[in-house]
């Protein structure tokens, strides 16, 4: 996903849910999103994911139990866009 804004949109829209975690485009093209919060926050999230930003085509989301790497690597507070 390039151009549309997606990791910026999605860390503001975390951030606004109260959410921590990180969002990180991935050398393959899609989009990486590991978040902790509370369970209401992490579903709107989820939903939100489905459309993304204005511009931007999601084609698929797929959600995967966040294993305890995942957890540790998370940030204590905020939402942090990563680049690789």
């Amino acid at each position: 996903m390039q151009g549309v804004f997606f990791r910026s949109s999605t860390a503001r829209r975390a951030t606004e849910l109260n959410l921590s975690g990180t969002v990180l485009n991935r050398a393959d093209g899609t989009v990486e999103v590991i978040a902790a919060g509370e369970p209401v926050a992490l579903e709107t999230l989820h939903q939100w994911l489905h459309e993304g930003p204005e511009l931007a085509t999601v084609d698929k989301v797929e959600e995967l139990p966040c294993d305890e790497r995942m957890r540790n690597a998370l940030p204590a507070a905020g939402f942090s866009v990563l680049r690789i």
